[in-house]
């Protein structure tokens, strides 16, 4: 090894050559900083890419069951006769708290995940995210008191802040770059998944005594599966590799541990040219000035702020454009189309997971070809023209409620298209390598933050000014970040994450 790799200030310089091909083609015609002038394409097994994809994947997948079960388990625990329990006389602030502990859970998580996920890793934080999941899990389904279930739900929140602060941070710095943005944004199908699996779980037990208590229990076998998968995959060697510039280990023995992880994330396939990898991640690690922790007040200059404001900006109006108020507000525009049993209820809250799961699905398959942003403008226009006639529906239209069922599928699909998995995609390949980690859970916790105020603030703003001021206010913000869409966020297709902070911040 080059006695260049044991002090950072002598790393090679990147050379800003001719235009050269990234991935799967020019980005832009633009010249980029690479190494050796060339980037060749990253060799790797699509069997090895998988599981480095699926453990973190779970992570969403309790996170989306959790959702949709808890739609059918507040039922339960309300019958006389089913819930099991003395104390199923639950007044409108037991079952927010029942719904909502969770969220605010993954609230703390992410303000926790700012201080540890750096020094844990993003491996070590999804095992610790899976044992939260158990414990909040079993909590919640063996819970005698009220108060108990409260306490586990808050647990289980842990998890998720946790699990969607790592998760994708993991897939993003271990997959090739061919396939980051389908590997990132399938995380949301398994949301998505979730999401059916929990309604489809807890439309079948709902009938059952004590049926809530088995709702909540299945979540065990899958986070000790995540927890067992995420203990068994390799660290993620980026992570290795800022840890040697940042004088946590030997250089040698630092940069040995990143070769053989980077060997198990691409089987066979990479051959002899791991090695190579890591040294050319290791010298842009190093010309990028990665060799120091990022403090709190760097968070908001440099880099740092213009990865902030893409990140946290695109989570917010992920948020603020309505999308918990207005999956809040299905039922009540179903039943205004005639389906109002409750059996009625559950088979359309089945029909949105599947349109969910489709929409995502397109996502899934085209990012990498068409890009981020297409996807982001064509879905968020869609949004905003649903978002016009909802408010127009509650205003001028109620007559008429096929106008408010085209409305909330049209924006089911296309956020499903767009805000959703390219939100979590932006957000895990912006931030530069050292404040990745802190700057990912100051955008998961902008992300549940705003999920949290949209979702309370709905039912008072909807009393003070009616439903279709409310839509109409949401489609206004829909529009402007439209605007910061078409201004701020840069298209990342094809670029490595090095590539991204040398090119875009």
């Amino acid at each position: 090894m080059s006695s260049s790799l044991h002090d950072p200030q002598n790393q090679p310089t990147p050379s800003f050559t001719k235009k050269v091909e990234i991935c799967q083609g020019e980005i832009n015609d633009a010249e980029v900083p690479l190494l050796n002038g060339e980037r060749r394409t990253e060799n790797y097994s699509v069997l090895a890419a998988i599981l480095p994809f699926l453990f973190p994947a779970f992570g969403g997948l309790l996170y989306g069951y959790d959702i949709g079960a808890t739609s059918c388990a507040i039922i339960s625990i309300q019958s006389p006769e089913l819930s099991g329990v003395s104390w199923y006389g639950l007044s409108s602030v037991d079952i927010g708290l029942i719904t909502s502990g969770s969220l605010y859970g993954a609230l703390v998580g992410s303000l926790l995940a700012f201080n540890i996920a750096d020094f844990l890793g993003r491996r070590r934080e999804l095992v610790f995210s899976a044992l939260l999941y158990i414990c909040g899990a079993l909590v919640t389904a063996l819970a005698p008191v009220f108060a108990v279930m409260v306490v586990g739900r808050l647990i289980y929140g842990l998890g998720i802040g946790l699990a969607m602060h790592a998760a994708p941070l993991y897939i993003a710095e271990t997959a090739p770059c061919q396939i980051r943005g389908l590997l990132i944004s399938m995380k949301e199908f398994f949301i998505v998944i979730g999401m059916l699996m929990g309604y489809i779980v807890g439309s079948l037990l709902v009938n059952t005594v004590v049926g809530w208590r088995y709702m909540y229990g299945i979540s065990v076998p899958v986070a000790l599966i995540m927890g067992i998968g995420m203990w068994w995959l390799p660290t993620s060697p980026r992570w290795i590799l800022l840890r040697a510039m940042q004088g946590k280990g030997k250089v040698h023995d630092l940069r040995e541990t990143a070769i053989s992880c980077l060997r198990r994330l691409r089987g066979r396939a990479i051959g002899d040219s791991a090695s190579q990898q890591v040294d050319e991640m290791l010298s842009e690690i190093s010309h990028l000035s990665e060799e120091k922790e990022v403090t709190i007040a760097e968070m908001f200059h440099g880099k740092c702020l213009k990865a902030l404001t893409i990140g946290a900006g695109l989570v917010l109006f992920q948020q603020i454009t309505g999308q918990p108020s207005v999956l809040y507000y299905a039922p009540t525009i179903f039943q205004s189309a005639g389906f109002s049993a409750a059996s009625e209820a559950t088979t359309a809250s089945i029909f949105l997971g599947l349109l969910k799961l489709i929409m995502t699905g397109i996502a899934v398959l085209i990012v990498d070809r068409v890009g981020r942003r297409p996807l982001l403008l064509t879905g968020v226009s869609g949004m905003t023209v649903s978002l016009f006639l909802l408010g127009s529906y509650y205003s001028f239209f109620d007559n008429i409620p096929a106008v408010a069922v085209v409305g909330l599928l049209v924006y089911v699909g296309c956020y499903q298209l767009s805000f959703g998995p390219i939100g979590w995609l932006m957000i895990s390949e912006v931030f530069p390598l050292r404040s990745r980690g802190r700057g990912m859970s100051i955008a998961v916790l902008v992300n549940f933050g705003a999920n949290a105020l949209v979702a309370f603030a709905f039912s008072p703003l909807k009393e003070l000014l009616g439903a279709g001021i409310v839509f109409f206010i949401f489609g206004g913000i829909a529009v402007l970040s439209l605007a910061f869409i078409f201004f701020v966020i840069p298209e990342t297709k094809g670029l490595t994450l090095e590539e991204i902070e040398v090119k875009i911040l």
